[in-house]
């Protein structure tokens, strides 16, 4: 059964850009290994420190949490955000081009 989570969270501002740095990093390695049933969007909001991650997993394995970069993003987190991250399983109300 598909599982779909979103994650919020601000940085701090002197962190932001080393943050999306290490999302680029997780995207660089997802595009060497290619996972199955991974879909995955990380968004930088307008005012530059709020970041929005969309997962998407097909299945009831997490191929993200084996990989280096996403284990590096994570690493220091709490030293780089400055609110949250708030995580919640969500249910697509509606989409377009979205897997169903």
């Amino acid at each position: 059964m598909p599982k779909t989570m979103v994650i919020r969270y601000r940085a701090h501002p002197e962190h932001a850009d080393e943050n999306e740095r290490l999302i680029q990093g997780v995207f660089e390695e997802l595009a060497r290994r290619r996972p199955p049933g991974v879909r995955y969007a990380a968004l930088r909001l307008d005012d530059g420190v709020s970041f929005v991650h969309v997962v998407r997993l097909d299945g009831d394995d997490n191929p993200l949490v084996t990989m280096e970069a996403f284990r590096r993003f994570q690493s220091d987190i709490g030293d780089r955000i400055a609110e949250g991250p708030v995580a919640a399983e969500a249910t697509v109300a509606g989409s377009y081009g979205w897997p169903d």
